[in-house]
């Protein structure tokens, strides 16, 4: 990768500018203001910048937003791959590619004019675990993990499993990139998770699951000494192999016992890629909707990325409703639809759409009203986050110059 872990100054300014030393969430308190202006082509064209981490709640066009500044990264001239969590079949439709994978795979019809590149992956969540065991184990031991059933199960279903192993493909990804200078951006859609902190959390969450008191006892027979496994030890394991059967403890055992192995290679990669995510070469692009619900969302997630020190570019309010072409607010859309109302005789050609029309129009405006107080509140107790508005499109983007049209949106970012 050609991006150093030492960039140049726009990366760390960028750093420096978004830390904050107090936070806080809940009413929103202070006078409404305007956010300043996030220049997501800045962003982008810094070749200081190489990682962009897309994060958000679900539901808010996460996946859409990282493909769309990816796209639009690399027909500025980078080199870029764009890791997603779980696309809709459309999204890698769009991106001509009918079935993503493990593996990176070149996005035909990218202009490349400018000397950009770029290939499109899925996560395989039990793919990627796979990788890290074989890396970490002998051959035997490896293959005594993959094979027991609790190792599928973990590998497929454990809750945190697949943000853990997002995070663990974004550090297998930039570890190649160093190495053979393939990619010179990586822009990551992070897991559909029902709270946005759950990738944050999910290495300490997998590292607790298997440092726990219960791993530590079935590891007993293996590690401690004989008096240990006395009397006492025996009531357990009789206990459950009456509650779980004698097969099943046994895989257990076997299971842990294996993988206590390679349980210190999975901690020291783990902090490793939560290193990449505070270095100052990553920055964070947090997605939210214009709802209130989703913008309390983005406030605990903004703080709680200054609380771990890691680089936030900005918020993208995603799928806005547009301003109205005309000027024309909203008690006076409803008066006018009134007076309609109660002309009947008015020589339009059609009173009733007319008036239609124009409560349609005051709903609008209301909404947009709404929204924009929204972000004014948000932008006044964090000051200090850029934010880009993003309107809400008329259909869903199915091809690539969909996905350009939303790069295009985002690089203006005015709503």
């Amino acid at each position: 990768m050609t991006v150093s872990s030492t960039p140049g100054g726009g990366a760390a300014e960028r750093l420096g500018s978004h830390r904050r030393s107090s936070h806080r969430v809940g009413r929103l308190a202070g006078d409404a203001a305007e956010a300043p202006h996030l220049d997501l082509d800045a962003l982008v064209d810094d070749r200081g910048t190489g990682i962009v981490v897309c994060c958000g709640s679900g539901g808010v066009g996460k996946t859409t937003t990282a493909a769309a500044l990816a796209m639009r990264a690399a027909e500025r001239g980078r080199k870029v791959v764009v890791l997603t969590i779980d696309p809709a079949r459309r999204l890698a439709q769009s991106m001509g590619i009918e079935e993503l994978d493990n593996t990176p795979r070149p996005v035909v019809g990218i202009d490349g004019s400018a000397g950009g590149s770029l290939d499109a992956m899925m996560l395989d969540m039990k793919s990627t675990f796979d990788e890290v065991v074989e890396s970490q184990a002998s051959p035997e031991k490896a293959r005594a993990i993959l094979e027991n059933p609790f190792y599928v199960a973990l590998s497929s279903s454990f809750a945190g499993t697949q943000e853990y192993m997002a995070m663990e493909k974004l550090g297998q990804i930039h570890r190649q990139a160093k190495v053979d200078g393939t990619y010179d951006l990586i822009v990551v859609d992070t897991p559909p998770s029902r709270s946005a902190l759950d990738f944050l959390d999910a290495p300490e969450r997998l590292s607790s699951f298997l440092d726990g008191r219960f791993i530590k006892l079935l590891l007993a027979p293996a590690k401690g000494p004989a008096k240990v496994l006395g009397m006492g030890f025996g009531l357990i394991t009789g206990a459950l192999t009456k509650l779980l059967g004698a097969q099943v403890l046994t895989d257990l055992q076997t299971f842990v016992a294996a993988f206590d192995t390679v349980f210190g290679g999975f901690r020291q990669r783990a902090q490793q890629t939560y290193a990449l995510l505070q270095d100052a070469q990553t920055a964070f692009v947090v997605v939210a909707a214009p709802e209130r619900d989703a913008l309390r969302e983005a406030a605990y997630f903004v703080e709680r990325l200054a609380d771990d020190r890691m680089p936030l570019a900005g918020l993208v309010v995603n799928r806005a409703h547009p301003r109205p072409p005309v000027d024309l607010g909203a008690e006076e859309a409803v008066a006018a639809a009134r007076w309609l109302a109660r002309n009947a005789g008015t020589p339009l050609h059609d009173p009733a759409l007319a008036e239609g029309l124009l409560r349609l129009h005051a709903d609008h405006v209301r909404i947009t009203e709404r929204e924009g107080e929204l972000r004014r509140r948000f932008a006044a107790t964090h000051p200090e986050v850029a934010t880009a508005v993003v309107p809400a499109l008329a259909s869903d983007v199915h091809d690539l110059d969909g996905l350009r049209r939303v790069g295009t949106l985002l690089a203006d970012g005015r709503g």
